[in-house]
Parts: C-alpha cells; sequence; structure tokens
C-alpha cells in the first residue's frame, strides 16, 4: 500500500526530469583538430553521404510536384542525429536563442520576474539595476496594458507575455501598470537591455561556519559567478561547503574544470576526453584554488548530468569531498556545437570523457532508441532504486577504486558515498490537494501582496527569518484560505504535512522578496533529507 502511495505521488515528477535530463548536454567551445579535419575531408561523406545529397538534388529537381527541398532537410537532419547517440542534436534557427540562453548567461529583455496565476501578470521581483528598476517599475505592479494592449483577464498566456517583454536591447516597452494606492494606470516606458542570467541561484551562510551554493547551470560565467560566492561566504566565516549540483544538467565543460580547479590541490587530475582518433586530452589542477583547505560536500540527484557529473567525479576519485545524494544521470558524452549559415546549429558528439579514476559514467544506450533512454529515470523509479541503494546493480567489470580506497563505479552515472532516498513519510493527500491545485502557491502571491512594504524591507536571510518567524498563524491562516478554495482542513493529515506546509509557504514568501532564490533555499532545506544529512555531524 505505502510503495503503491508513493509511485502515485512521484512518479508524474520523476517522468518530468526524465524529459528535461533527456537533453542534457555537455560542451566543449574550441572544436578538436581531429574532428576538424575529418569534418573537412571528403571521405568523411562517403558513398552514404553522396547518395544522401543525390537524392536531396534529384528529389528537388525531379519530383512530379514543386517542393521546398530545405523542408525536407530540416526533417531529415534530426533523424539521421538520432541513429547516432542520445546528445547529437539539431537545434533549428528559430530555437537557437533559447537553446543558448542559459549556457551564454543572458537575455534581452526588461529586468523583471513576474507571475500569471491569476491571468493577471503580478511583477514579483524587480532586478536590481535592471532597466525596469532604472525606469520605476515596483514589485507587486501589475502589467495591464503592454504597447496598449490589454494583457490582463484576456487569457493572454505566459509565453505570449514573454514575447512582448523580451526584444532587442535599446527598443522600448510601454507599460501600464495598476499600483496599490494608485487609482489610474501608472504608464512607463522601459528600454530593454541585457539581463544576466544566474547560474549560482542561492549562495548563503545556512549555519554557523557552513556554506551552501545552489549552481543550476555550467554557463560561460559560472567559475565567475562561484567565485564571487565562495569569496563572500568565506568573508561570513564559511568552513565547510554544502555544494547542490541537484537538477543541473550540465553545460560549458571547461567551467566544471575551473570550479573543480577551485578545491583540489596542485597536478591533479580533474577529467580527460577522449575523441575518434584516441586523441587524449587530459585536464590537471594547477595549484591556484582557493579552496583547497575547506570542508566539501556534494549534492547530486538523478538530475545532475554531464559537467555536474565531471565536478562530483573530480572530487570523488581524489577524495577530495564526500558525494551525497541519489545516482546521477550517467551522461559520459561531450557534445560540440556547429553553427550553419542560416543560424542554426548541430550539437555534435565528439569525444567521451573520463573521470580521474578512469570512469566513463556514460549509461547505456541503443543508438536511434530515444524513448528507451529517456525511460531510465523511469525505470529506476519503478525498480525502487529511488528509494533504495540495494536496488541499484552495477557491472563489476566496471569498478574501480580511488586512492583513498573508496570503491567507485563506471557504466552508469556517478554513485555518492552516501546515498539518501526519496523521502514521501510527510505526505499526506491534503498536502497533495493543495499543491496540485496551485492553492499553496496562490496563497503565497496574496500574502506577498497583503505585506509588500515589509516584505520589500527585506535586505539578509536573518531578517527574512525575523519576518517570517513573527507571524505565527501562517500555516492557520493558510488552512483557513485552502478551506475558501474548497479544500476541506483534515486534522490527521495537516499535523502529518505541517512541517512541508509551512516550510513551503516561507520559501515561496521569501523567493518574492528581493532575496529571490536564497530567500526560497534557506527557508526550503529543513525539509530537504539530502541537505539535512549532509548537515549531520561528521558528514
Amino acid at each position: 500500500m505505502y510503495n503503491n502511495k508513493k509511485y502515485s505521488i512521484l512518479l508524474p515528477i520523476v517522468v518530468s526530469i526524465c524529459l528535461v535530463a533527456g537533453a542534457v548536454i555537455g560542451m566543449v567551445i574550441a572544436p578538436r583538430p581531429g574532428i576538424q579535419q575529418a569534418a573537412s575531408s571528403e571521405r568523411a561523406l562517403g558513398s552514404g553521404g553522396s547518395k544522401l545529397a543525390k537524392i536531396i538534388q534529384l528529389t528537388g529537381t525531379l519530383y512530379v510536384d514543386p517542393i521546398s527541398t530545405d523542408s525536407i532537410i530540416e526533417e531529415t537532419i534530426p533523424l539521421l542525429l538520432s541513429e547516432l547517440d542520445p546528445h547529437s542534436v539539431y537545434i533549428p534557427a528559430s530555437d537557437m536563442a533559447e537553446a543558448n540562453e542559459t549556457l551564454d548567461g543572458e537575455f534581452d529583455g526588461i529586468g523583471v520576474m513576474f507571475n500569471m496565476d491569476t491571468d493577471t501578470v503580478i511583477i514579483l521581483n524587480v532586478i536590481s539595476g535592471g532597466p525596469s528598476e532604472k525606469a520605476g517599475v515596483l514589485n507587486g505592479d501589475r502589467i495591464i496594458t503592454i504597447n496598449d494592449s490589454l494583457v490582463a483577464g484576456v487569457k493572454f498566456g505566459q509565453d505570449n507575455i514573454m514575447k512582448c517583454l523580451r526584444g532587442p536591447r535599446g527598443t522600448e516597452v510601454r507599460l501600464g501598470l495598476q499600483r496599490r494606492g494608485v487609482s489610474e494606470l501608472v504608464p512607463i516606458t522601459v528600454t530593454r537591455d541585457v539581463i544576466p542570467i544566474k547560474s549560482a541561484t542561492a549562495a548563503f551562510m545556512i549555519e554557523p561556519g557552513v556554506g551552501y551554493l545552489k549552481l543550476t547551470a555550467f554557463s560561460r560565467t559560472s567559475h565567475e559567478e562561484i567565485a564571487e560566492a565562495l569569496g563572500r561566504l568565506r568573508a561570513e566565516g564559511m568552513q565547510k561547503l554544502i555544494f547542490d549540483l541537484r537538477d543541473n544538467t550540465g553545460g560549458f565543460l571547461d567551467q566544471a574544470i575551473l570550479i573543480a580547479n577551485e578545491f583540489l590541490p596542485k597536478d591533479k587530475l580533474i577529467v580527460y576526453t577522449e575523441d575518434r582518433f584516441k586523441k587524449r586530452n587530459s585536464e590537471y589542477s594547477d595549484g591556484s584554488g582557493r579552496y583547497q583547505d575547506i570542508e566539501l560536500d556534494i549534492l547530486i540527484n538523478e538530475g545532475s548530468a554531464s559537467s555536474s557529473e565531471i565536478l562530483a567525479g573530480a572530487i570523488q576519485d581524489n577524495d577530495r569531498g564526500m558525494i551525497i545524494g541519489r545516482r546521477s544521470f550517467g551522461k559520459g558524452l561531450v557534445q560540440q556545437q556547429i553553427p550553419f549559415n542560416d543560424g542554426s546549429a548541430i550539437r555534435l558528439t565528439i569525444a567521451r570523457y573520463y573521470t580521474p579514476t578512469g570512469r566513463c559514467i556514460q549509461k547505456p544506450y541503443t543508438p536511434g532508441d530515444e524513448e528507451g533512454y529517456r525511460n531510465d529515470l523511469t525505470n529506476r523509479y519503478l525498480h525502487n532504486e529511488m528509494f533504495s541503494a540495494d536496488s541499484i546493480k552495477f557491472d563489476d567489470s566496471l569498478r574501480y577504486e580511488t586512492p583513498g580506497g573508496r570503491v567507485v563505479y563506471g557504466g552508469g552515472g556517478i554513485m555518492p558515498d552516501i546515498f539518501v532516498p526519496i523521502d514521501t513519510s510527510d505526505v499526506s493527500p491534503y498536502f497533495w490537494e493543495v499543491t496540485g491545485k496551485n492553492i499553496l502557491y496562490r496563497y503565497t502571491l496574496e500574502y506577498t501582496d497583503q505585506h509588500r512594504d515589509a516584505l520589500n524591507a527585506v535586505q539578509t536571510v536573518d531578517e527574512l527569518r525575523t519576518l517570517l518567524d513573527s507571524d505565527k498563524t501562517l500555516v492557520d491562516d493558510f488552512i483557513a484560505y485552502a478551506a475558501r478554495k474548497g479544500v476541506a482542513p483534515v486534522p490527521q493529515q495537516i499535523a502529518r504535512s505541517r512541517k512541508l506546509i509551512e516550510a513551503q509557504l516561507r520559501a515561496y514568501i521569501g523567493r518574492n522578496t528581493q532575496l529571490d532564490d536564497i530567500g526560497y533555499y534557506a527557508n526550503i532545506y529543513p525539509i530537504d533529507n539530502v541537505i539535512m544529512k549532509a548537515l549531520e555531524p561528521g558528514e
């Protein structure tokens, strides 16, 4: 009975993670000479390539009806790449900007975080120093019109809002804002500009002496962001770091190398790659790392892939820190992005990477069987691997040993030193209903509106905690709110889930302050069993 319940609660989450993780990338910036040589050689086409080119030519010139060979090529390239491996992909020109956004670490827009859960755009946070702040947009404003077109209460859709607000830097967008205490719309014109996307989304002292750092991607700016965050944490007394790479699907390989270098002593192998010509490229630490002395725990899960696994593998194989959580995704392939003149590109697998002990952690795949590859995480769930380390089996032929004597395995991701299962013990039907119907989140939006002045004044995690601690009726007020929205209280179930409810309420409210994700993670960690494991003495 318990197993059936945990499956029904968590299976949709796992499937979602699976779909996202299927697209993870591990990219190099500069093409390797061997790959360039192969790409430029006529022999690389062979008879098959010549036949394909001939078919496209014949179809364009002889087929009974006029057709666009460009459209045929657009359909053919993804099919061709799908026969190689799950991570070689084609990106149409129309998708390139979005595909590169997270990796580039910036986009052009107006600089606000918003929600439109109630069919009205509510500005939750104005990015400090961004174009909207300079123009006078405030937290809590509601966007009623964009360029004189009504967007509130008309089912305009979040994607359409994004298209209206984003645009080339230097262009203008006219907003009509509804502001508390002002009867008429407030007109504001915002000049779009570059908006940075932070990959290090949260860094704060989670306990005295213990820093917490969340990295969501390995973008072009990740090492720079990490260096700044670590410097600030050390100044606040950090002696131990909890480095959270969970659900980080990867990015640029060089950023993982630079970050690993911060923690490793000189001349330690970080990672090596091998291409089709068996050309090996090894990366070693240079001894300049500023955080070789701190205690280090790295958190991973099934959504941690590519560069996340390179970093975790380097730390684990050099016996530099503890890896805590659940088995990582298992991507040991390196892609190079190759652009075309029309603005499209392919991300082509050009090498495999190996951890310092010689592990390739790429999980098995069958070329062309993308569905089977995507179903791997679902199968892990159904086989109980996310609840019990004993359910995880590795091939003894892929067994390796670190210099410190730790046994590690290749062929299926990074297995943590300390396994922490998914915990559903406090999840009740009441909790599932108020979160599933988005009632809990909607309450936090209304709470933020009602306490906007106090929340806007929050500058630090301690101030946020003091403010939220002062509200002794937060959970009870929410329960009454949920009842008004049609979810009747069930005392026994509420008692079981009260800690979960309170933590999520505080976390969502904290995110609606200028602390952003710091406000979220500083309040959600008490119900995060992986972080709590890392905080245990001796871990």
